[in-house]
């Protein structure tokens, strides 16, 4: 089967040109002049349009174990939801508990997501308890394709690993050159304030906002940066919010060091005061939280992606129900009363794409190849899947998106395919929007059709990071 992208401007991260697509399989054969006599056994016609790299989503979690309940989306309701909005590929983390071996964890949520997924996969792995085992499980893990692995300076109790624990995963990820992801929030000095803002009477959501202070964020990412400098491993912030985070990223760039970041759309758009308007703030609830514009941590973001100080933006996609559920049951509403107990994450899968073009290009932050490159390309490189993905190039997967830039629509929960009951930007006018989407080489979103199904995605192994300095 071969499918021709004819009459559209191809756009990678390296450059733009009108140019016909010719795919054969599952694979692009060819990226010639636009108009060159190519025959193929369907055209697809993206007059007017780009025809981009599929996204990929490097952080998402679905069917997350959380607050005494999970992620509303799973792997087949969160990866459709994805290829609607334009993202081709995610990866997911994988969960190792307290008392669990680290390979348990990876063999768990194989079984959650093999044979559901409508569109590419692959793994992170989250350690949650730091032992010789887990340690030496990192280089087995390594074999299975999951070259990066996640640690948590928050959530004491449930994912926190101590300084210690940090350090020693940090040495043997520098052994076997695996990359460190980073939960960089002060979990301990967090509890403190928590504890004190309940004793305060101060229950609302909005309190979430408050106590999880931008210069906590700072502060461990600072330290999370000094302890991957002194273990030699690369480091990768997730779900940056702060711009004194920002900051330390930064300053340990211009020191020539392998510190990496990326950032999530409600940290771009959205802010503290959603967490207002009492307990309907609970929707809003995510950590790192929504910070005070007036702070200016929005600005510093979007600035710090046009100078790649951040290099990615991904969702952290984590959805959870408003209100109660046939089957989920009270999910936000688990934090009437507490906001410590709302659990903590966003729906937004579905939506990057076109919100970052909407904030990037719409808007003219950003230049159309950097779009590509913050969305797909470097996402590809920096976990160990590129040229396979991330770009349009002759042998790469043909995981593409038909993108047409004059669309303009609203985004709703009545509209989204994510499985929650509401959207964080409910209202919000976007210019830019999907039009077609290809999963190696085969059409799966065709303007309001949906034409894959479960079982469509694959699992990836991936190769190192391929970003480093």
């Amino acid at each position: 089967m071969s499918i021709l992208i004819k009459n559209g401007t191809v756009i990678t991260a390296a450059g733009q040109q009108e140019a016909d697509v010719l795919i054969v399989g599952e694979r692009i054969e060819s990226v010639s002049a636009r108009g060159t006599n190519v025959q193929a056994d369907e055209v697809l016609d993206a007059q007017g349009k780009y025809v981009v790299p599929g996204g990929i989503d490097v952080h998402t979690h679905m069917e997350l174990p959380f607050g005494g309940t999970f992620a509303s989306d799973d792997f087949e309701t969160g990866t459709r939801a994805a290829a609607w909005g334009g993202t081709t590929t995610i990866i997911d983390f994988a969960v190792q508990t307290k008392g669990q071996n680290l390979m348990d964890g990876y063999e768990a949520w194989r079984t959650k997501a093999d044979g559901n997924c409508a569109i590419d996969y692959g793994f992170h792995l989250i350690v949650g308890d730091v032992t010789d085992q887990s340690l030496k499980e990192m280089d087995i893990a390594m074999g299975e394709g999951v070259t990066s692995f996640k640690m948590f300076m928050a959530y004491p109790g449930v994912f926190y690993s101590t300084d210690g624990e940090i350090f020693r995963a940090m040495q043997k990820a520098a052994e076997n050159g695996a990359t460190i992801m980073m939960h960089a929030e002060n979990g301990i000095a967090i509890d403190v304030l928590i504890a004190q803002a309940l004793e305060r009477g101060e229950t609302d959501p909005i309190y979430h906002g408050i106590v999880r202070r931008s210069i906590l964020e700072g502060e461990a990412t600072h330290r999370a940066i000094k302890l991957a400098e002194l273990a030699g491993c690369p480091l990768y912030v997730v779900h940056m919010s702060a711009l004194e985070a920002l900051a330390e990223v930064t300053n340990a760039r211009d020191e020539g060091l392998n510190v990496f970041a990326e950032t999530c759309p409600q940290y771009l758009f959205l802010d503290l005061d959603d967490l207002g308007n009492g307990f309907e703030g609970a929707k809003f609830v995510c950590s790192p939280p929504l910070r005070d514009r007036a702070e200016g941590h929005q600005e510093a973001l979007w600035s710090g992606l046009a100078t790649n100080d951040l290099q990615i933006v991904s969702t952290d996609h984590c959805p959870f129900c408003f209100e109660d559920h046939p089957e989920l049951g009270r999910q936000k509403r688990l934090g009437e009363g507490d906001f410590s107990k709302i659990p903590n994450g966003l729906p937004g899968v579905e939506h990057r794409v076109e919100l970052i073009y909407h904030g990037a290009v719409a808007e003219e932050r950003l230049s159309l190849e950097r779009w590509v490159e913050v969305c797909a390309t470097t996402p590809a490189r920096m976990f160990g899947l590129y040229p396979r993905k991330g770009t349009i190039a002759v042998g790469s997967d043909a995981d593409i998106v038909i993108f047409d830039p004059d669309k303009h629509h609203q985004l709703s929960a009545a509209t989204h395919h994510m499985r929650t009951d509401y959207s964080c930007y409910e209202g919000m006018e976007v210019t830019g929007g999907v039009d077609t989407v290809l999963s190696r080489g085969r059409v799966i979103i065709s303007g309001d059709q949906y034409l894959g199904k479960k079982g469509d995605g694959q699992y990836l192994v991936r190769d190192l990071n391929q970003y480093l300095v």
